[in-house]
């Protein structure tokens, strides 16, 4: 049987983008490996993305949306997106698309042996300044986690609903999600993936958010990891009652 895809986009002020979004995604749920879907997450926007979703999804029958009532911030619409899927996987692209959705499918081919698959972005197109806090902050983050990852800030990830489900979200923690995952006694695999230039709107991230931001994190990472609760069912008396 094949597998579902829920396909989360967090939106925040990305307007110009969201066309593209529709087109591109639009021709990745024709090719997919599973039977995929969308689900825009507006993180409280203040131009006009929440109309231009609304038209998207009136078209598409393969989108819908959430909308929060005020910007809350990646982690969260993240967190919003995890709560409200129902299908076997769970997938993340940024609306900026500076990675592509055909490498949805690069991922698919790895997560049956494996509960998170990420990209790890090839030849990136990012400034000097960005690329450079983005490898500090990858190390910094690797010396705290011991999770192995290379590029755990890169926005395509897929990974199995059942261990989305138990991430203990908070502020900051959309990166550490590998590492999350290895919590829970998963595995978790990265693949090369392709990287653009962005096209259309501006970068909501700049120096603290990709390098002090992170180091911060690390700290509450840690705290975490010292409290998280981790169990596994291994009987039930629900199970005698199914027919």
């Amino acid at each position: 049987m094949q597998q579902t895809l829920t396909i989360i986009v967090p939106v925040y002020n990305e307007e110009d983008n969201l066309a593209r979004v529709e087109k591109e995604l639009s021709n990745y749920l024709d090719i997919s490996s599973a039977r995929a879907s969308v689900l825009f997450v507006n993180d409280g926007s203040s131009d006009k993305s929440q109309e231009v979703i609304l038209d998207i999804c009136q078209r598409n029958q393969s989108f819908s949306y959430l909308s929060f009532k005020e910007n809350r911030g990646l982690s969260a619409a993240l967190k919003a997106g995890f709560d409200h899927v129902q299908s076997d996987l769970v997938g993340y692209i940024d609306s900026d698309l500076q990675t592509a959705p055909s490498d949805f499918n690069l991922l698919l081919a790895e997560i049956k042996e494996f509960d998170l698959v990420t990209g790890v972005r090839s030849n990136r197109q990012d400034s000097f300044v960005k690329n450079m806090s983005s490898t500090v902050a990858n190390g910094i983050r690797r010396a705290f986690t011991h999770d192995g990852m290379d590029d755990t800030g890169c926005p395509l990830k897929i990974i199995k609903t059942d261990y989305v489900k138990r991430i203990p979200m908070f502020k900051g923690l959309h990166r550490f999600l590998p590492a999350m995952i290895l919590l829970q006694k998963g595995k978790i695999k990265q693949v090369p993936v392709q990287h653009f230039p962005r096209i259309a709107g501006e970068a909501k991230y700049h120096l603290w958010n990709r390098l002090f931001g992170p180091l911060a994190d690390c700290f509450a990472y840690l705290w975490m990891k010292r409290k998280y609760i981790n169990y596994q069912i291994a009987d039930s008396s629900a199970d005698l009652k199914k027919p």
